[in-house]
């Protein structure tokens, strides 16, 4: 029989090999993909990678090597190229010291490229459980984005790289939404709902995954 010690160390050796569990989080601009991932990260401690985030923060960072790049593409609502975008999520799990290796992707996949990137680079190390996909209109996406810029100094916060944004939403990125439907993958929610509302559906989509 294995002693205590032995056991503990069987179980960490275990949640170290097994692959990181991924849930896509995808909705347009102001859909609310960040206040659910709050939501869920307070309540059951997942961990929420926001692919915008993570961009803005290498942006910010003395010296990086794509911070004039990524820049350029949040500027101007265009996509950053996929290699980079991989590299960083890849970056913040291997990064992680969790246990429980359950990890929310907000805002990605957002084009074919990082459909192809993410499936050449990434889908063999992670086990995707499915996508979460916030359903909002452009005209309440732009109201909650000019609302949230008053305030959050983001550079694309404004009414010019909206449109933009929205179009290259509704160009490349429900093409990918269509893409998970198709195999099953997609759980679509009401984002223009009260927040408490939305939160609620998701805890029943968490419950029957296995979540």
């Amino acid at each position: 029989m294995l002693s205590w010690a032995s056991r503990t160390l069987v179980a960490a050796m275990s949640t170290m090999t097994r692959k990181p569990e991924v849930l896509f989080v995808l909705g347009g601009p102001g859909a609310g993909k960040g206040t659910v991932c709050g939501k869920i990260v307070k309540k059951y401690g997942y961990v929420h990678l926001s692919a915008g985030d993570l961009l803005r923060e290498e942006r910010a960072k003395p010296g990086s090597k794509f911070g004039e790049l990524i820049e350029s593409h949040i500027r101007n609502g265009t996509i950053v190229p996929v290699k980079i975008t991989c590299s960083l999520l890849d970056r913040a799990m291997q990064n992680s010291e969790v246990s429980h290796n359950k990890y929310l992707i907000d805002g990605f996949p957002r084009n074919q490229d990082n459909l192809k990137g993410w499936t050449q680079d990434m889908a063999e190390k992670v086990d995707l459980k499915g996508v979460l996909f916030f359903d909002v209109s452009e005209e309440v996406c732009t109201k909650r984005c000019l609302g949230r810029g008053a305030t959050s100094g983001r550079s694309d916060d404004n009414l010019e790289s909206l449109k933009k944004r929205h179009h290259t939403y509704i160009n490349d990125t429900m093409p990918i939404v269509d893409h998970y439907k198709k195999l099953g993958l997609v759980y679509t929610f009401n984002g223009e709902k009260s927040p408490g509302a939305v939160f609620k559906a998701v805890e029943q989509v968490l419950t029957k995954i296995g979540w």
